[in-house]
């Protein structure tokens, strides 16, 4: 893309690391192939591995996009502020490092804001391989409501999970709708002029539940654009290097405290359903390290006392990572002489 097309550009793209950097190559790559719309790029890198980061330091020269690199790890609306900080277009998408877009994506997601004054566009995401054939999300609800003793509680429902592609596509219709993800969504940057930065204390999970509501309270709109479709790959860390962020990322402490901040934060009961999220804390560690390890260690066959008693290990090492995180986090920040949003003060209230 040439110096004037950049000028051009209407949009920036955001990406950010979402869970692991093994897929990071792959979508990058994804999106300089399969997009023709202009665009500016930034990328943010919260402390991926040396083979990574060298790939995006020769990737940024030769692309000319802005790459914004920390040394330590970041939480997912830490690294969309970090970028969302140096993006002066009219439209922002943010993406994960883990997406793979397909053929005229960007086009259809702009075309949607355009035509309909959107304030915020969702894609038909799809998730896992094959790429671009299994529904992970199509628009959603996301709102408040009060039931018959006075309590305000959360709607929360993602349309079309696990269908097929093929079976639904025809069906589907661009309308507008309560909830897009974090995964890929395009957003009109004047937005933030009045909500602000992304909730820095919601640290893992349900940002985007809290960012939905918060457009639509402001006045603004949501749409879901089928016409655009990207595939979101999740999995287990596939390398070594990939171990430690995932098991940061999914946190129990992070879980906990993003949780609190969004019923504290919209005044909500804590109802069935915070009581099911929190009987699940670390169910994805669970399921994506521990037991397959014990099943390569089991020769295949597995066993059921040693994955309970691998998993409360790991409880107390998870909680040794948030800690030393946080301490990281406190030493850049006071560094920096800027109030930290995030410690293990923080965390440790969030267990009691």
């Amino acid at each position: 893309m040439d110096s004037s097309t950049l000028l051009d550009a209407q949009i920036t793209i955001v990406v950010v690391p979402r869970e692991r950097f093994s897929c990071a190559v792959r979508s990058l790559e994804s999106i300089y192939e399969h997009t023709t719309t202009p665009f500016k790029l930034v990328y943010v890198d919260g402390n991926s591995p040396a083979k990574v980061r060298r790939y995006l330091e020769e990737q940024a020269k030769d692309k000319k996009f802005q790459l914004i690199c920390t040394d330590y790890y970041l939480y997912p609306n830490q690294a969309r502020n970090l970028g969302l900080a140096a993006v002066k277009t009219k439209y922002v998408v943010f993406i994960d490092n883990d997406v793979m877009v397909s053929p005229g994506w960007l086009n259809a997601l702009v075309q949607c804001a355009e035509e309909m004054n959107a304030t915020v566009v969702g894609p038909l995401m799809c998730q896992h391989e094959p790429l671009h054939e299994e529904v992970h999300f199509a628009g959603g609800e996301s709102h408040i409501w009060v039931d018959s003793i006075g309590r305000r509680r959360l709607r929360e429902k993602m349309y079309q999970q696990g269908r097929k592609v093929e079976q639904l596509q025809s069906q589907l219709q661009r309308q507008k709708t309560e909830l897009a993800e974090f995964h890929c969504v395009l957003v009109r940057t004047e937005i933030f002029d009045r909500l602000g930065s992304l909730d820095e204390k919601i640290l893992n999970t349900k940002e985007h539940l809290d960012f939905c509501m918060s457009v639509i309270q402001a006045g603004g709109t949501v749409y879901f654009e089928p016409n655009c479709i990207v595939t979101y790959v999740p999995g287990p860390p596939l390398e070594w290097s990939d171990l430690h962020y995932y098991m940061l990322r999914w946190s129990d402490a992070w879980t906990l405290a993003s949780l609190h901040r969004i019923r504290d934060k919209w005044n909500l009961a804590e109802d069935g359903y915070f009581q099911t999220k929190y009987k699940k804390l670390g169910w994805r560690r669970y399921g994506t390290i521990i037991e397959p390890f014990i099943r390569r260690l089991t020769f295949g066959i597995g066993n059921d006392f040693l994955t309970r008693a691998l998993a409360k290990l790991e409880h107390f090492f998870n909680q040794y990572l948030t800690d030393r995180h946080a301490q990281i986090q406190h030493q850049v920040l006071e560094r920096q002489a800027i109030v930290p949003t995030y410690s293990s003060s923080e965390t440790a209230s969030s267990n009691s």
